[in-house]
């Protein structure tokens, strides 16, 4: 199978495929204060996030691209729509692009719709240093993410087995590339020794892309004729991977939060975390195809309108009062931080 089809076959699916009933970040809550004293109107929601300064910390996170006409559309719609919200945007995979320059249009389009907005380009840990700096070239972009992808590509038929150069590839791009490089995992999340041996490496910039949110496991099950799906639970949620790697955080490391945010509030909630911003993805493409372009600039104008009630709620001026709002954990996410992380003060 190609990779363009391959491309769609994933849209497809992930749009298709339901989400688990239990979602961790029901697990949080934030502690409301009463006595705000702030003027609504007059909130920001600029976030900073090591080298790079956001507007909003929520941006439109890494799907798609390598699919012809089809992912082209849509990436242009996303970039628009980033453009005319203020917002980052991240593009799928490069790789294809990069194997075959046919597909380079369904990138670059999104430098076009977004001239002048934050752009995350996205590679594989296969790629090499000059794999890493074609795909940030191709979209001009303000930082590269390096996709993590193991379960997915053990049960994708035609993925790859062979993952014995990751480590010195990683290292490589992150040493030769002079922007900010983000090591992302695509929805099974980083437990705090992954985050460490990152570290390590020198990456200072990880998204934890956990549990909740697009399933690949399933993706990849409903190509197979005999699925693995003993696997479609495998992972980490997110709320409980930014709480592992939150825990005594290292120095100069950038956390980014990702993974089955359905709203602002869940978007507050990787802030509080300890995240400093959060990337939404599955859940924007679906109102994308289903309801149209106007109904996910709606969306996200809506995303933003709840994190700044949030901050109403907990009497936070900006996004990092708002990352330093008290909160409470229950339920399977308790359970794990109590086994594995220090509880919050």
């Amino acid at each position: 199978m190609s990779r363009a089809k391959r491309k769609l076959d994933h849209i497809q699916h992930a749009l298709s495929h339901t989400h688990d009933v239990y979602n961790h970040f029901d697990d949080i809550n934030i502690v409301h204060q009463s006595l705000t004293s702030m003027n609504f109107d007059q909130l920001h929601l600029n976030a900073n996030v090591g080298e790079l300064n956001l507007s909003s910390p929520i941006f439109v996170n890494a799907m798609t691209g390598g699919g012809g006409d089809r992912t082209l559309t849509i990436n242009r719609q996303l970039a628009r729509a980033a453009a005319e919200t203020g917002i980052g945007m991240a593009v799928g995979s490069q790789m294809s692009a990069i194997k075959d320059p046919a597909e380079r249009p369904s990138y670059e389009i999104v430098r076009k719709e977004n001239k002048h907005g934050p752009v995350f380009a996205n590679v594989g840990t296969e790629a090499s240093l000059e794999q890493a700096e074609s795909a940030v070239d191709m979209i001009e972009a303000e930082a590269l993410q390096i996709h993590l992808n193991t379960l997915q590509e053990l049960i994708m038929p035609e993925g790859d087995r062979d993952f014995s150069s990751r480590i010195a590839n990683i290292e490589a791009i992150v040493s030769g590339i002079d922007i900010p490089v983000i090591v992302k995992e695509v929805g099974y999340g980083m437990s705090k020794d992954a985050v460490k041996q990152l570290y390590e490496l020198g990456v200072r910039y990880i998204d934890v892309g956990g549990r909740g949110g697009t399933n690949f496991s399933k993706v990849e099950n409903m190509r197979r004729e005999k699925p693995l799906a003993s696997f479609d639970n495998w992972g980490i949620p997110t709320p409980i991977s930014l709480a592992e790697v939150s825990q005594d955080k290292l120095p100069g490391l950038h956390i980014l939060g990702s993974g089955g945010i359905r709203h602002g509030v869940d978007g507050a909630k990787t802030l509080v975390l300890g995240a400093e911003a959060f990337g939404m993805a599955g859940s924007l493409l679906k109102v994308l195809i289903e309801e149209g372009y106007d109904s996910l600039i709606d969306q996200i104008e809506h995303v933003k309108k709840e994190i700044k009630m949030v901050m109403m709620l907990t009497n936070s001026k900006n996004v990092s009062e708002l990352r330093q709002s008290p909160y409470t954990l229950h339920g399977k996410t308790k359970e794990w931080v109590d086994q594995r992380c220090k509880l919050m003060d």
